[in-house]
Formats: structure tokens, sequence, C-alpha cells
């Protein structure tokens, strides 16, 4: 075992003991354990093909929130939501944009470490800025990080992919989908050295990636991700047409990755603002201040 990992001696092996404190990181749901996420990050710097940020209270998925904080009004939600829910073990930053594509979610990481280290500091991203971002990530106390991987292939990734956006510069097609690839790959490599533990999302889009998942799933494992996670895609903006994947498709999906990494199968598609534990309880409608609504979209790309 790498001895770079062991944070602390008590335990054998700290990533298993994170993994059993995390209601998405662990090999069952682990039911009673809760998650706030902190919708911090307003912008993006890819466009992924089946996406569509929203600011409202109704829809149950990715990319929705009902207002965006600073990281200040972050922290303060935080305190908030342990009152309601002290079953909540980690602080989780998931958007609704990507959360690299400012400093917004690292500022708020390290307001949450100090005032409540006990606490499993989680980001999810594209992966485009995770290796330049890393170490400052880790120094945040971030523990966990989940990159959404939907292709290794830039001939595919193009198709779910749309465009890039790297230092001021838009990249289209192939090229932009080699990029995002090939940073993926390096920030992964990069967290892991750090001592992280990362999981793999890939949103499953029947008839662009649902051929590709053995791919994706020997990929990332063999760069050192511990779970891999397999999300049904929600027909939507440019993959409207598509259907969502059935039980059997995702049972398929899943069976194939799993001949090469663990795989987390109770993901809940949750919200840029949820809070509580997944499946169990909610308590977001008691943290947010939904007259906010009333403002004007400030979701952008860049």
């Amino acid at each position: 075992m790498n001895t770079q990992h062991n944070s602390s001696p008590e335990l054998v092996d700290p990533l298993e003991h994170i993994s059993n404190l995390h209601p998405c990181f662990g090999k069952g749901p682990n039911l009673n354990k809760g998650r706030i996420h902190l919708p911090v990050s307003p912008t993006c710097n890819i466009q992924c093909a089946f996406c569509n940020r929203q600011r409202n209270t109704f829809e149950k998925r990715p990319g929705v929130t009902g207002e965006i904080l600073t990281p200040i009004e972050a922290a303060d939600v935080v305190d908030k939501a342990l009152k309601l829910c002290p079953e909540i073990t980690v602080a989780g930053i998931a958007g609704p944009g990507d959360t690299l594509a400012s400093d917004n979610a690292i500022d708020t990481f390290n307001i949450i470490k100090d005032r409540h280290p006990e606490l499993i500091n989680c980001l999810s991203t594209n992966g485009l800025l995770l290796e330049e971002k890393a170490k400052r990530l880790i120094e945040a106390g971030v523990k966990t990080i989940t990159v959404t991987v939907n292709a290794v292939d830039p001939e595919i990734l193009q198709h779910i992919c749309l465009y890039v956006i790297k230092d001021g510069k838009t990249y289209v097609g192939t090229e932009g989908a080699r990029i995002l690839i090939e940073a993926q790959k390096r920030g992964i490599k990069k967290v892991k050295e750090l001592g992280a533990m990362v999981k793999v999302n890939m949103v499953l889009c029947p008839g662009i990636n649902d051929e590709h998942v053995e791919d994706v799933a020997r990929t990332v494992s063999e760069l050192g991700a511990d779970f891999f996670n397999i999300i049904p895609l929600i027909p939507q903006h440019k993959l409207s047409h598509l259907h969502e994947p059935s039980c059997q498709e995702l049972y398929e999906a899943r069976a194939k990755a799993e001949k090469y990494i663990k795989v987390f199968r109770h993901c809940q598609r949750c919200r840029a603002d949820a809070a509580g534990i997944p499946g169990k309880l909610e308590i977001s409608d008691k943290l947010y201040d939904l007259k906010k609504l009333n403002a004007q979209n400030t979701f952008s790309h860049g």
C-alpha cells in the first residue's frame, strides 16, 4: 500500500474509511450518510450536448439549482444544514457549472476546512483544469473527486462534448475532444498521486458511447480511479432525440465496466443544491432563499 495516503496512523486504509462515510463513494448506498451540494460554480468551460443548466426548484437532475451562492454564503449554509441533518458527512460541490472554471469551489472548501474539518470535502468536475488545480484542491481539504469521462476516443466524444474553451480559445470537434480527454487523464493521475479518492462518472448515451463502456472503464482503472458510476442519459438539449437507457441497458453497461473497476450503482442524479440523505431525507428547501429565483440566469461559458 502507498504509505503517502496514510493521514492517520490509526487507520489501516484511510480511503476505505472515507468510502464508508460517503454516500456516493461506498460499496453500497450508505443509507444513513448525508451530503450537501453547494451551488457556487456558475460558469463552464465545455459544452456537453446533453447539458441544459437551469435555475428552478422542481427539476431533480444535475445542472439545476435554485440559486448561486458565494463561498461565504455556502459555508453558512453548511452550518445550517448540519444543525438540520447531523448525518451529513460530505460537503460537495458539483456545479451547476464546472467547479474548476472559477476559484469559487476552492475558496469555499478552504472556509469549510477551517469550520468543519470533520467533513469530507468532495468535488465533481469535467477534468479540463484538474491537473493544474490539483495541489490547491488537496490543500483545501478535498479528499474525494469525481471526474465525468464520457469517452476516451475523440471520434466518439466529439458527439457528446461540442466544444472546449481553454486559455481563451474555443476548440471544436475531435480537437476539442482530444484536449479534454488528455486533460482528464493527466488530472486523474495527478490527484491520485496526491492521495485523493477518485470516482469516474460516465453518462450513458445510447447509440453514441454505449459500446465504449469497457474502453472507458479500462482506461480510468489503469489511471488509478477507485469507482465507476454509469449515469443514464436524461434526453434533452442536443440529445433530446435519444432514448433514456433502459434498466437492461444499464445492467449490461455496468457488467462490462465491472470487469475492470468497482461500480457504484446507487446514483440519484442529484441537483447542484441537493442536501440531506440521498433517497431518504432532503432538506434543501429549508436551506435556500427561493425568492432569489426571480433573479436573472447567470450561467455562462468561458
